[in-house]
């Protein structure tokens, strides 16, 4: 889809990644740490230096205290990090349970691993866990639930009782978590982050993932970081160790004092919470109907009233004709399933948002008068 938006001139509200230029003052960290001659191998964990500032922002959000020294890693983007964890653990004929719509890398990870998806539907319209759903497919091959809050590409979070559902699945067994959280900061409405980290005995068993990119609008930077306990994370740094080694240094280097500042991350949920509701209401002079979106950088839209098209088939036809592009939610499952709806990220300028409106106006717009 995104070939498709540059080869037709196409506003891209497809792709989950920031138009907008990121904070100044962590592009002069990254190069005074260069000038400074930070510009060689960092140790394979990580910069300590950073592992201690990640170590400090978990305590301070979560309460929970981690030892920098073993139990994080940092790595080359957040999908990296869930590759690295999936493949430390899996092995053929394992199973994992994957929630979809899924987020693209999940799948193909554990079948390159010769492990089995064991696919589970949100629950349309809301998108919400089907908990017995979950239980029933449990079995003694199950070695790992993978959970994404917020989660992409719906925008939906995890609420306690899901924690308290999947406490009480994965008690007294050996089954791992995988928690992809790279849009961790970003959560509206006064909503909490119902992160693993929070929950001790849920931690222990868990491989919980992030990105610096999603949180400081710089996505090409890929960097990321893993936090697991100390007998997960050796053996995610079996895999680690011989496929990457060590992330860039003068970016970790920028990072370890960036992040303490607290008032960066922080202001995230406000600041994208600001992007959903001005698309939402410019968009509410359209046909197009929301659903809604409690974080990450994306809001979904039915076109039910605009339409019979399949998904990707509407998505090419709103990105040639109308030069606004979207992704079309059948492609985050496995069988293509079609509900009419597509994915817009709102990550966007506000010029940006404002222009791709009224694009969508002239061929969709609710009639005046």
């Amino acid at each position: 889809m995104s070939s498709l938006a540059a080869k037709h001139k196409a506003i891209n509200l497809g792709q989950g990644s920031p138009d907008f230029e990121m904070n100044q003052g962590l592009i002069d960290l990254v190069t005074k740490a260069m000038k400074d001659g930070h510009n060689q191998y960092a140790h394979k964990n990580g910069l300590l230096k950073l592992r201690e500032a990640i170590a400090e922002k978990v305590n301070f959000l979560y309460q929970a205290t981690l030892d920098p020294t073993i139990e994080i890693t940092i790595t080359p983007g957040g999908t990296y990090a869930i590759y690295t964890a999936l493949t430390s653990v899996l092995r053929p004929g394992d199973e994992v349970i994957v929630f979809e719509p899924a987020y693209d890398s999940y799948i193909p990870n554990i079948e390159l691993n010769g492990a089995i998806p064991i696919l589970i539907p949100l629950s349309f319209p809301e998108y919400k866990i089907d908990w017995n759903i979950v239980k029933e497919k449990i079995s003694p091959a199950t070695r790992m639930i993978i959970v994404n809050s917020p989660h992409n590409p719906t925008g939906k979070i995890l609420d306690l009782n899901d924690i308290l559902q999947l406490k009480n699945i994965v008690a007294n067994t050996n089954i791992l978590i995988l928690s992809d959280e790279v849009y961790e900061p970003i959560i509206f409405d006064g909503q909490q982050h119902e992160s693993m980290l929070k929950y001790p005995d849920l931690l222990q068993r868990s491989f919980v993932t992030f990105s610096f990119g999603k949180v400081y609008h710089c996505t090409g930077w890929k960097i990321g970081y893993c936090i697991a306990p100390d007998l997960l994370m050796k053996e995610f740094l079996k895999v680690h160790q011989y496929n990457c080694f060590s992330c860039n240094t003068p970016i970790q280097y920028a990072l370890s004092t960036f992040l303490l500042r607290k008032s960066e991350y922080l202001s995230l949920g406000n600041l994208f919470q600001a992007k959903r509701d001005l698309f939402n209401n410019l968009m509410c002079e359209t046909k197009f109907k929301s659903l809604p979106s409690q974080g990450s950088y994306f809001q979904l839209y039915s076109y039910e009233d605009i339409s019979g098209e399949k998904e990707l088939d509407f998505a090419k036809k709103l990105t040639i004709d109308c030069g606004v592009t979207a992704i079309p939610l059948s492609a985050f499952y496995q069988s293509g399933q079609e509900n009419k709806i597509l994915r817009f990220c709102f990550a966007k300028k506000e010029s940006t948002l404002a222009e791709a409106v009224i694009r969508l106006k002239n061929h969709f717009g609710i009639p005046q008068g």
